[in-house]
């Protein structure tokens, strides 16, 4: 008896990732159907292009698309997007050089029910295409227009130059969308230099359901303007800014905590903080869930130990540069964090293999760990060891001292490692790498450029799960290259940028057995010849992007039949 279409959703739906939809469609026709109608995200680069029309009928219910590295025509992409009928509710237009005025108009005719736009570094953004985006889109609920591109700069005579200075977002322009978008929730107008404070106050007046403001690097809203939004968006659940204590912390801004009865994420990241606003923080009970102190100045161990103290249901901690933390003070810290998920002690220098021993012992529900440029190497791991199979991601990058017998130890700690960088480590060896990767059979993501003490790496043993390897700068040659194509059925990204070593051989070998390949770089990898690239891209359907090695410049006629085969080839 065959199994309902509604139970083998139920079955695919938890799968992690969309990716997964792929080998399950080549199974069967029933299958196929079943996986289209479950696919809800599309990415369009612009190998993509070409495929497009086939691929809005193929995926009826698809409700987000993304842009991602796009050059083409966008306005044209959007207005076929309109034309299909899909269900959308979220788009991405971000990192492109203008703003897709006539597209967007195009899909608001007929998709006005688009919640979520992402518009974040746009080319000459200005407030009358915020106007329109109110207009186009009333029922957005999720708005980013971060860190505009401008085009500014300074002349040759040293004076300021801008392409278009009055193409700027001002608070008129916030008025304008403030005053359309009733139903707004959260909106990050970070990077917009010239909107003040009377932008909050459109937002909080207009924009009952505000919970969330993104306002780093905006230069004049000041703590009086950000006091203010705090007390009057009764929703407000998180805040995201930067900046904050210079010259000093207004007695207003440090008040403001005690109504923020809602706040669950609070960024004070690159701030002069004190103990004292601390202290404030952690005496209004907030239900804070998430806290960021990233390269905040001018707080001690005293002032984090009490808020803490007061938040043991924080489950997102970063303390990035918070150079008084050493091993002993965070025996203490960790008291209190027994229901972490996430950590950031990037750029603590005083912190070794203690902490981190103490983390995974103490922090039973923790899943992301990052120890970058810390002191990792340094003491002994202790002789009992404690598994912590929640953690899933070690980013350890940048530790000169770390060396085999310390990842080694990492991997008993956490057996179930899906993520692992140990990108610039030179005390590591091929040894330790292999160690870890026969003990975490786990590892989907595996980040090793530029460590020195891996002159090669001899994979004898399956890796099934790896899905990207970074190997950029290494001594890997073509036997080894071959091998790691014959372990990693599963490999969908490839960074092999500097490894000089590496000849066609070695690139045969990884793309006549990688059926799942999507990108490779072989940017300096100087003893590739270019003349391999045409077979690359018609041996492995799948590949989407190629790197050429430096110096190798397709022509354009060459780019365009790429392309047309589904795959962008580009300048090393």
């Amino acid at each position: 008896m065959e199994l309902p279409v509604e139970c083998w959703e139920s079955i695919f739906s938890f799968l992690e990732h969309h990716r997964y939809f792929e080998p399950l469609s080549l199974v069967c026709n029933r299958f196929l159907s079943i996986t289209n109608h479950l696919q809800h995200t599309l990415t369009i680069t612009d190998p993509t292009l070409e495929s497009l029309p086939r691929l809005l009928l193929r995926f009826p219910h698809l409700n987000t698309i993304v842009f991602r590295d796009f050059h083409c025509n966008l306005d044209s992409v959007l207005s076929q997007i309109s034309q299909s009928g899909l269900p959308l509710k979220s788009l991405d237009v971000s990192n492109q050089k203008s703003f897709p005025l006539l597209g967007l108009k195009q899909l608001g005719s007929k998709m006005r029910n688009l919640t979520e736009l992402n518009c974040s570094n746009i080319g000459s953004l200005k407030d009358s295409d915020l106007i329109e985006i109110g207009n186009c889109f009333p029922f957005l609920e999720v708005v980013d227009i971060s860190y505009p591109d401008h085009g500014c700069g300074f002349s040759p005579n040293g004076s300021l130059y801008s392409k278009s200075f009055p193409v700027l977002v001002t608070d008129y322009g916030i008025l304008g969308l403030a005053s359309t978008l009733r139903k707004l929730r959260k909106i990050d107008l970070s990077g917009n230099t010239f909107i003040t404070d009377q932008a909050l106050v459109s937002l909080s007046l207009n924009c009952l359901f505000l919970s969330g403001i993104g306002i780093r690097d905006c230069d004049f809203i000041t703590q009086n303007g950000i006091a203010l939004a705090i007390r009057k968006s009764g929703n407000l659940k998180s805040i995201f800014m930067n900046g904050i204590g210079i010259p000093s912390i207004d007695v207003c801004f440090k008040d403001s905590f005690a109504y923020a009865r809602s706040l669950c994420e609070l960024d004070l990241s690159n701030s002069f903080i004190s103990d004292e606003l601390l202290c404030l923080v952690a005496e209004a009970r907030l239900p804070l869930h998430k806290l960021v102190l990233s390269r905040c100045f001018c707080f001690t161990f005293d002032g984090i130990y009490f808020l803490l103290s007061k938040y043991q249901s924080l489950t997102y901690l970063d303390l990035e540069g918070a150079s008084f933390l050493n091993d002993e003070s965070m025996v203490e810290l960790t008291k209190f964090l027994g229901n972490l998920t996430f950590i950031n002690l990037c750029l603590c220098s005083k912190l070794t293999n203690s902490t981190f021993f103490n983390l995974t012992r103490n922090c039973p529900f923790l899943s992301i760990i990052n120890m970058e440029k810390t002191n990792l190497g340094v003491e002994e791991f202790p002789t009992e060891i404690v598994v912590n199979p929640r953690v899933k991601s070690l980013h350890l990058a940048w530790n000169n001292n770390l060396n085999d017998e310390c990842i080694k130890m990492a991997a008993y700690f956490c057996p179930n490692l899906e993520v692992l960088d140990v990108t610039y480590c030179p005390g590591i060896t091929e040894e330790g790498i292999l160690a870890i990767l026969k003990s975490c059979l786990h590892i989907r993501c595996l980040e090793i450029n530029r460590c020195d003490g891996v002159k090669n790496l001899e994979v004898d043993f399956e890796l099934p799960k790896l899905e990207v390897l970074q190997a950029e700068g290494l001594g890997i040659n073509d036997e080894a290259l071959t091998l790691i194509g014959k372990r990693c059925c599963r490999l969908s990204h490839l960074n092999l940028e500097g490894c000089l070593n590496v000849t066609a051989r070695g690139v045969e070998g990884v793309i006549v057995n990688c059926k799942a390949l999507k990108e490779m770089n072989l940017r300096w990898c100087n003893n590739v010849s270019v003349d391999i690239v045409a077979w690359m891209v018609f041996s492995r359907p799948s590949l989407r992007k190629i790197t050429l090695p430096c110096g190798s410049v397709p022509t354009v006629n060459q780019r365009n039949f790429f392309l047309r085969h589904g795959c962008l080839v580009c300048n090393g």
